[in-house]
């Protein structure tokens, strides 16, 4: 082998090592050490000691088992919405924009020019009692004369909805933008109707912005805290509410580290699940079939 052979060899790895140094530096250390602070034992005021203490994940999970689930209860009602909102609008915007496209996507990432917590702050206004959407659902006979949607876990979910609803767009636009024109075409002599296009062709060829969408939107989403503080009460406590009261008011650093590797170890498998079912692998080979 020539020098120049062995030089084009390591010439990946010295591209990838700037990626792995980050990695390396900001993701796998700080992993060790939450990890090893979630089985230590004491307090802050006598010092915290390494002892191998497993019975704080036990403890953890049983003690925050409600936050947990719903957590995912309120990530998966949330990404379920912005499916439902973000399909048709991404559908709308890659085959009927036309010579909007680019304005139409402009407003779609336009709320990130805006603080997260002045965003869900706006929600708080939007969503009060006295405000135009709870009197305008108490005129026509939704909410009762005294109901309310602001501390509730309709607020909470909608906060979250709204936050995170570009995540989904943006994916599925991509998807659908990439379609072949000749595919829909061969489609409709197939099929005829557009509902048939739609289900045997337009859908089963976006379904890798759905699976990006699905993953972007959920995970960030059953971690989240701010929504669930701002638009929520006590009774819509997420797990994230309880990791960052943990850590940052009750410096119970152990218990909030076993909280955040459990938040991580679940959503990896939820991730690998929906993965499994509708991985984009599968899906070329039904496309190839």
């Amino acid at each position: 082998m020539t020098l120049l052979q062995r030089r084009q060899g390591l010439l990946p790895y010295l591209l990838l090592a700037p990626g792995l140094l980050f990695l390396v530096l900001f993701f796998l250390v700080p992993l060790y050490y939450m990890g090893r602070t979630s089985l230590e034992t004491g307090t802050i005021f006598t010092g915290y000691e390494f002892t191998w203490h497993f019975q704080t994940y036990t403890d953890a999970i049983k003690n925050y088992d409600q936050q947990l689930i719903r957590s995912f209860v309120y990530a998966g009602s949330s990404t379920l919405f912005a499916f439902a909102i973000g399909y048709p609008l991404a559908y709308t915007i890659a085959f009927r924009g036309g010579k909007w496209k680019t304005a139409l996507l402009l407003l779609v990432i336009l709320p990130f020019f805006i603080t997260y917590l002045i965003r869900t702050l706006s929600w708080e206004t939007i969503l009060e009692d006295n405000g135009i959407v709870v009197s305008t659902l108490q005129a026509v006979g939704v909410l009762g004369e005294n109901g309310r949607i602001l501390a509730t876990a309709a607020a909470v979910i909608a906060g979250l909805t709204y936050n995170f609803l570009p995540f989904m767009i943006l994916p599925l636009y991509a998807s659908l933008e990439r379609i072949d024109p000749r595919m829909l075409e061969a489609g409709y002599d197939l099929y005829g109707t557009r509902r048939a296009v739609f289900t045997r062709v337009t859908f089963p060829l976006s379904m890798p912005g759905v699976v990006a969408g699905v993953l972007l939107t959920f995970i960030p989403a059953a971690g989240d805290f701010i929504n669930a503080e701002l638009l929520g009460t006590p009774r819509q406590t997420m797990i994230g509410n309880v990791i960052q009261s943990r850590y940052l008011e009750l410096t119970d650093y152990p218990t909030a580290a076993a909280l955040s590797f459990v938040l991580m170890a679940v959503i990896l498998v939820m991730v690998l699940v929906w993965a499994k079912i509708a991985g984009t692998e599968s899906l070329m080979g039904a496309e190839a079939r």
